[in-house]
């Protein structure tokens, strides 16, 4: 019979568990229309609205005959849920 331990049930029973386990790390998050940002994840709140610090934002672009990626340093962005 397996052991069970009561007392080291996983930390991540909900989804914005994992997110508060992320505080204070590096997260990386996808935007719509083709940016991503890469920062700190200093705070968030219910609605998964996000303040990032020391973030690098990624656009990428696609035209006919080439792609690209721009990187530009932000600092700090607050990002609504409906970005993610």
């Amino acid at each position: 019979m397996a052991d069970v331990d009561d007392g080291a049930a996983a930390p991540v029973s909900e989804p914005l568990d994992l997110v508060r386990l992320c505080l204070d790390e590096v997260v990386f998050v996808k935007l719509r229309g083709d940016r991503e940002l890469k920062g700190r994840l200093h705070a968030y709140d219910s609605h998964c609205n996000l303040v990032l610090g020391d973030v690098e934002e990624t656009i990428y672009v696609v035209e006919e005959d080439e792609e690209g990626d721009e990187t530009v340093k932000v600092g700090r962005a607050t990002l609504g849920a409906s970005e993610v």
